[in-house]
């Protein structure tokens, strides 16, 4: 089977916007970055939230349902890749362009604000369309930005998703369907989604605290990760991705960890890797007490307590169906430009929990000391969907 490859991503997150302003502020020497407290998204109750500040582009150029916040931060994160994705479609020909993206909000911002102006003045506000909110919306806006007439289609399916949008690519890419996709996932913040995760009890009013004791839940976040992946050579393969599916709970993982073991034993066979080659593991680590119970059970058992591993959601917020997206592009910066393997941090109290399972947490500069070989990203969602991908230096 041909090897599939991730060529440099279009990044933007509470960190930055840019694979560089990125890379900087990942490894910032200041502590986390990326969060100020806000009362935007929840009135009366200043939560931590990891948004995107950067000015976005105007949508007045395209269709009014594609006129939306989502489609403004993918813009962003397309910018970067939009040259590499233009050269594809000229080599290998619209059709054979595909898009393969994660994303679970899409329009919903825009539709608590047309519904607030319905309840105020009967009317619905002009250019308002039902079809902001439809979850197919961020596909068919990025093929009607770029032109590629390819196959085009969002994976919905919460935290994973992002992940999910790389195996899915790859599966075009081994099928002959596609010469080239765009993968990669991206979430907006809004009043609904922030209301609901505080209905659950899992929103953190201060910065989230994975793995520690003291954790109480999860930051939000928002952001866009865009990848060209080919089979042309790239500086990062896709060596192997893993999914599984426990359907344990609703909103609870399987405390046991056996859907999110399955999926990264997939990952490593699918890549014919040893669990000891992987050189650093970015944890799904959402400071929720029963994810970081799961996750640190299920990697224990998979990888050992030796391997270095970090939540990087302290500096981004947890940005639901892009994560997996943006943190796949991390991995991606571990492994290219690293010659001393500098690994992103892991930012919490420094109070473990004696009742998780116990794993070498990166501290803050810590390096490898040579170049990452391999690199794995946990994505574990909602329903018990679970995704895993092994990214390998090439």
């Amino acid at each position: 089977m041909s090897a599939i490859y991730l060529h440099p991503p279009g990044l933007v997150c509470a960190l930055g916007q840019g694979i560089s302003q990125v890379r900087r502020t990942l490894w910032g020497a200041a502590g986390p970055a990326g969060f100020l407290p806000t009362e935007r998204y929840s009135p009366g109750r200043s939560l931590h939230l990891g948004e995107v500040r950067t000015a976005l582009p105007g949508l007045a150029h395209v269709a009014p349902e594609f006129r939306i916040r989502n489609n403004a931060i993918a813009l962003l994160a397309l910018a970067e890749i939009r040259p590499a994705v233009e050269a594809a479609m000229a080599r290998f020909g619209a059709d054979r362009v595909a898009i393969v993206v994660g994303t679970s909000t899409s329009g919903l911002p825009e539709g608590e604000a047309a519904r607030e102006a319905l309840e105020r003045t009967g009317l619905w506000p002009q250019g308002f369309s039902y079809a902001q909110q439809e979850l197919g919306n961020l596909a068919g806006f990025l093929a009607a930005e770029l032109g590629t007439t390819g196959v085009a289609h969002v994976i919905s399916t919460a935290c994973s998703a992002g992940a999910k949008s790389l195996a899915s690519g790859a599966r075009l890419l081994h099928a002959a369907i596609a010469d080239a996709v765009v993968v990669g996932g991206c979430d907006t913040l809004g009043a609904f989604t922030v209301a609901g995760f505080s209905a659950l009890d899992a929103v953190s009013a201060t910065r989230c605290n994975p793995m520690s004791v003291n954790r109480c839940g999860i930051n939000l976040g928002e952001g866009a990760a865009l990848f060209l992946m080919t089979r042309e050579e790239g500086p990062v393969r896709l060596a192997g991705c893993g999914e599984s599916s426990d359907a344990h709970h609703m909103s609870a993982p399987d405390p046991s960890g056996r859907g999110a073991i399955r999926a990264m034993q997939s990952a490593l066979q699918r890549a014919g890797v040893p669990a000891g080659a992987v050189d650093y593991v970015n944890l799904h680590g959402t400071a929720t007490q029963h994810n970081d119970a799961m996750e640190s059970l299920a990697v224990a058992e998979v990888l050992g307590a030796d391997v270095p591993v970090s939540s990087t959601k302290p500096m981004t917020g947890h940005t639901l169906a892009a994560a997996g997206a943006i943190e796949a592009a991390f991995g991606w910066l571990t492994l290219v430009d690293n010659p001393q393997g500098m690994l992103p941090p892991h930012w919490w109290d420094g109070q473990p929990d004696p009742a998780l399972a116990p794993l070498r947490l990166v501290a803050p500069h810590e390096r490898l000391g040579r170049a990452p070989r391999y690199v794995l990203s946990n994505s574990f969602a909602f329903g018990g969907s679970n995704a895993c991908v092994l990214l390998g230096s090439a």
